[in-house]
């Protein structure tokens, strides 16, 4: 059975575009791409002492399960140098789930929804583009009510392309 599902890429070192690019490619293999938002740069939100984030949003129309999907994007991840050395640090590229058609899910080192995307406007502004309407399973809000309703401290956004 196929699943929609939202994933929310980011990168800070190198060449950002050229990493977030290779990452949507490599997407490609896990599913059809149905939507790909702008590309958004950001100020850390965590750790401030480290470059600023390109982050966008696609969807895709997979048949892999949540427990493979991670699998296979965290393979992606290692397959295109990334290195877990500190936590929120600089990465090559970070793709996270953040939503699985309406599934939650909470098994320890899988949560969907992801459990901080509607703190963050990385995540919700490119989310907001592509996807203004689709609810969040938990707590019934949709993606243009959850950006409207963030604080200014929620991080600053600014299109990219």
């Amino acid at each position: 059975m196929k699943e929609i599902v939202y994933l929310s890429l980011g990168s800070n070192l190198g060449d950002r575009v050229g990493y977030i690019r290779e990452a949507i490619e490599r997407l490609h293999e896990l599913g059809t791409l149905v939507a790909q938002s702008s590309l958004y740069e950001t100020e850390p939100m965590e750790i401030k002492q480290q470059p600023e984030f390109l982050n966008c949003v696609v969807s895709l129309e997979t048949e892999f399960m949540p427990r493979q999907l991670l699998s296979r994007i965290l393979a992606i991840e290692l397959a295109m140098g990334r290195r877990r050395t500190q936590a929120k640090g600089p990465r090559t590229i970070d793709i996270d789930i953040i939503f699985f058609g309406d599934l939650v899910v909470d098994e320890g080192s899988l949560t969907i929804p992801h459990p901080a995307m509607h703190q963050r406007r990385f995540v919700l502004e490119p989310l907001a583009e592509i996807a203004p309407d689709i609810p969040h399973p938990v707590f019934k809000r949709t993606a243009r009510e959850l950006l409207q309703d963030l604080p200014a401290e929620a991080g600053a956004v600014r299109r990219y392309n």
